[in-house]
């Protein structure tokens, strides 16, 4: 025998119900036919089950086949196997338990046999009861080679608890119930041992197919003379036909359909969109055909005590076979496989485009805040100084004095390039105002080369593109909608450790799209809302034709999701075939390419329908966008806002140098 490196645990488990075969009643035929089957599961093993984790299971503690399949192995010890034999007798509960946990290895383990005695019919039902509870339907991947009756084979190649399983194996003994010699003479049955690698005589071989009966299961007689070789086929490259159930909820560019009556729940027509072409791509490969229902409450689903809602609740229920986009989360992920399909979608924050700058606030607009501060600082510092050095050398040399308020004064007039006379009466103040003209030379150039550009291009508010910017906003509101406040995104949210998001979640308000956006517009509003999906709605029914639109969509992204797939039902045989096939698309960028063409086509359909009045409306709410502008009166207002607040002040200080003089003259 071929040396073989693969892990065994060789079971032997009582069930209650079980009936046990008495030893002393089978003759020397019997156990021939032992013989056959303990070598033929020995070849199956050592040609297609190498390096896996073996389960033997049997229902009975005198089973001749079970004995000879053990003693093959045992002989194959000698050859180099390596075998872990672990034995429960036992009917105790915990025991049990306790099995099922090791029974399918760690999460080290990729390939998986299990080899099921059921020579005795009536324990059938018992043996797949106890394969449920071990989630025999989670591993679909599991090979299964079962040796029993001819009577029972489609019974159990069909079962329930096989109905995951890719590869399952039937050895069908002849009529397993006449245990005498006369009645295996009857039968005809050869004591001649089987030659290697060949199918005995005694023994007829069936295989379970998926969908070879139309697209269903059914289970095939394998005619062929040799177990090396065709045993375990490739069942998924023709699903003939087989018909797949999928749930979806709404959500373009990725998922969009028609209902075909006003029912919740129902069959829905489906329409361009992300996921129809991926399905329909995957379709025309396999050859299966889809049922597409949707989601009765449009959700993705919801967890409530490990029971989910939606979508991904009936996946867990097993109601469908698989679901369109949703994103993957840490409990999710413990009821359903997940396919990734295309990078998630990323928040957006639409607001109000950035409007233009007050108009009268022009003339201060070239400096900054801090800067003029700083201008302001530098002429009060200047005066005090000039005046300083003035009134010490009035001290030290005699002379004329230098008042305050004509240092001051003449400070500021040089830096509006029209000085007074220079105030100054020694080398040291001639030096002082000498070095201020440069100052205000450079400052005064610097303000008209700035103001002349933010004259040219019209300055514009700052746009909300984080969150950070909607919480930094006085009395500003926000909101998001309905169907999207659930599942992965109201996790995002309300799970979230950072203050700012936090923040965001205690102000969020839920609303529709449409009424969202008409309280963007009237101001002090923004919609929070995934990106592509927001897009099509702006670019659908708030655009014109020459492409104005009153609303900002943040460029800056804001990742919530990790990524966006599909929920498999647990156990689906199909997800490998499929998660390779979408590999495929997404490595040869056939995924990006479909979602930007879908988005441009669904727009430009929805525009050719959006009624031209709209389009009015919104050029005229835009007319304020265009970047070159003719300078008129009110671009310069603030220029005479200046002017009357000089007026009104040296207005303010005759009155009050008047109010001064009379009350110093008066008695």
């Amino acid at each position: 025998m071929v040396s073989l490196r693969h892990q065994m645990v060789a079971v032997a488990a009582i069930v209650v119900g079980a009936v046990p075969v008495v030893s002393q009643d089978l003759n020397l035929p019997v156990e021939q036919v032992g013989v056959d089957v303990g070598m033929m599961v020995g070849q199956v093993v050592e040609h297609h089950l190498t390096g896996c984790h073996l389960v033997l299971i049997t229902t009975t503690q005198h089973s001749h086949t079970f004995s000879n399949i053990i003693r093959q192995f045992s002989e194959d010890v000698e050859a180099g196997m390596v075998v872990d034999a672990g034995w429960a007798f036992s009917q105790n509960q915990l025991t049990q338990d306790n099995l099922v946990q090791g029974l399918w290895g760690d999460s080290r383990t990729t390939c998986r046999g299990l080899i099921l005695d059921l020579t005795i019919s009536n324990s059938i039902d018992v043996a797949f009861r106890f394969l449920e509870s071990a989630k025999l339907w989670k591993h679909s991947e599991t090979r299964v080679v079962v040796v029993g009756g001819t009577a029972g084979v489609k019974d159990v190649l069909l079962h329930h608890s096989l109905r995951n399983t890719v590869h399952a194996l039937y050895l069908a003994l002849h009529d397993l119930t006449l245990h005498t010699s006369a009645h295996l003479g009857k039968l005809g049955l050869r004591t001649v041992l089987p030659q290697e690698d060949s199918l005995s005589e005694r023994v007829l071989l069936y295989r379970r197919c998926l969908y070879c009966n139309n697209g269903q299961a059914d289970v095939q007689l394998i005619l062929q003379k040799t177990l090396s070789q065709g045993l375990f086929q490739d069942q998924f490259q023709n699903f003939r036909g087989h018909r797949l159930r999928i749930v979806t909820v709404p959500y373009f560019p990725y998922m969009d359909y028609v209902r075909r009556r006003d029912v919740r729940g129902g069959i829905v027509e489906p329409r361009d969109s992300l996921d129809i072409r991926i399905i329909t791509s995957f379709s025309h490969v396999l050859n299966f055909t889809i049922d597409l229902f949707a989601e009765p409450d449009r959700s993705f689903g919801d967890e409530r005590d490990g029971n989910f809602s939606g979508m991904i609740g009936q996946l867990q229920r097993e109601e469908t076979d698989f679901s369109t986009i949703v994103a993957p989360t840490t409990g999710r992920l413990k009821v359903v496989e997940y396919l990734r399909a295309y990078p998630s979608d990323v928040m957006a924050v639409t607001s109000l485009k950035p409007s233009l700058l007050p108009a009268h606030l022009s003339l201060i607009r070239p400096f900054s805040g801090d800067l003029w501060f700083a201008l302001l600082w530098s002429v009060v510092a200047w005066g005090v100084l000039m005046w300083v050095l003035q009134r010490v050398w009035q001290l030290v040399a005699g002379g004329r004095s230098v008042k305050f308020n004509t240092a001051l004064l003449y400070g500021w007039g040089a830096l509006l390039e029209q000085p007074p006379r220079d105030p100054s009466v020694s080398a040291s103040g001639q030096m002082l105002v000498g070095w201020w003209l440069v100052f205000c030379l450079v400052i005064a150039t610097g303000f008209r080369s700035s103001l002349i550009a933010h004259l040219t291009v019209q300055g514009k508010s700052s746009s909300l593109d984080y969150f950070e910017d909607l919480v930094s906003q006085g009395n500003w509101r926000w909101a998001t909608e309905p169907w999207l406040y659930k599942g992965a995104a109201y996790e995002y949210f309300a799970k979230h450790t950072d203050p700012v998001v936090n923040q965001i979640f205690k102000g969020m308000e839920v609303m529709e799209a449409d009424e969202a956006l008409q309280k963007v517009m009237a101001g002090g509003f923004s919609l929070i809302d995934f990106k592509n999906y927001i897009s099509v709605i702006v670019a659908s029914r708030y655009t014109d034709s020459l492409g104005n639109t009153p609303f900002y969509i943040s460029n800056k992204e804001i990742s919530v999701l990790a990524a966006f797939g599909w929920g498999v039902r647990v156990g689906a045989p199909f997800y490998g075939r499929f998660l390779q096939l979408m590999s495929r698309l997404e490595d040869a960028g056939i995924i990006s390419y479909w979602t930007d063409e879908i988005i441009t086509r669904r727009v430009r359909e929805n525009r050719e329908a959006t009624a031209p009045e709209f389009m009015i409306t919104y050029r005229s709410m835009s007319e304020n966008d265009e970047n070159q502008v003719v300078l008129g009166l009110h671009h310069l207002q603030g220029a005479f806002y200046v002017l009357f607040l000089g007026c009104g002040v040296a207005l303010i200080t005759l009155l009050g140098e008047n109010l001064a003089h009379t009350l110093s003259s008066s008695p």
